[in-house]
């Protein structure tokens, strides 16, 4: 059976192999690992309802339509985070709504995918959940949302959006033309264009990441700015002189076992 891989996954072992151990090795969880989810989780479904539930009939949603899905989400949020949010979207919907003469209908909202491949004879099952998918002039654009307080570096590939080409040329060959994320507390918009060099790239990053979390045995940990808000600290030898046991129940250590490609 192939190995199962997800953005998720991918991103966390990247950032420090040791808490992919603690996450899904050891089956630790952790929810104050990334943060409390609330906000992010609350814009994500307000923009999946507006575009879901839009009757597209009408060329345009008002601003009013997008207050209507946010009141739907905010039950577990703060006053603070409420503000927040409708801040962002009032920018969404001046920046990506309000200029267009006609919103079209997306292809898909938050789609699941899943595919499989293979680096080194070694086969992996991929799986994602996009944000949007939307028909363009030139072909089809994937879309992200994300909710973070700094914008990422422009001039490399996301790892997610990377994950998903990788899904959605498997589903739609040659029709990807460009993947994008939009900061929504930024309002900014970062795009990059699906070429053949682009492919190679994200097979390459994506191929080398999936090898090295296969075969590692050993989960070093990465310290950096991350570690402020992972909540497996109390455990990791790079931040604790005495790192606490694993609580009873966790999993045992699992020995590497490769699966190969037929």
């Amino acid at each position: 059976m192939a190995y199962t891989l997800s953005a998720t996954k991918l991103i966390t072992y990247q950032q420090c192999p040791k808490a992919y151990n603690f996450r899904y090795e050891r089956g630790l969880s952790s929810p104050s690992a990334f943060g409390s989810p609330a906000f992010g989780i609350a814009l994500h479904k307000t923009l999946a309802d507006i575009y879901k539930d839009w009757n597209y009939d009408y060329p345009l949603p008002s601003l009013d339509w997008f207050a209507m899905c946010w009141q739907h989400h905010t039950g577990e949020l703060k006053p603070a985070q409420i503000h927040e949010g409708w801040m962002a979207l009032q920018l969404y919907y001046e920046k990506y709504v309000a200029p267009l003469p006609q919103i079209r209908k997306p292809i898909g909202v938050e789609g699941k995918i899943k595919a499989s491949f293979q680096v080194n004879n070694i086969e992996f099952s991929i799986t994602g959940r996009y944000d949007r998918l939307d028909y363009t002039d030139n072909g089809l654009e994937l879309i992200d949302y994300k909710t973070s307080k700094t914008i990422g570096p422009s001039d490399g590939i996301d790892l997610q959006l990377g994950l998903y080409f990788l899904i959605l040329e498997q589903i739609y060959p040659e029709a990807l033309d460009t993947l994008s994320l939009i900061y929504l507390r930024q309002g900014q918009k970062v795009s990059f264009d699906v070429t053949p060099d682009h492919h190679q790239q994200v097979r390459e990053l994506i191929g080398d990441i999936a090898v090295k979390l296969r075969a590692d045995d050993e989960w070093k940990p990465e310290v950096g700015g991350h570690c402020n808000h992972c909540g497996y600290q109390k455990y990791c030898p790079a931040k604790s002189k005495k790192p606490e046991p694993l609580p009873e129940g966790t999993r045992d250590a699992r020995q590497v076992q490769l699966v190969l490609g037929i």
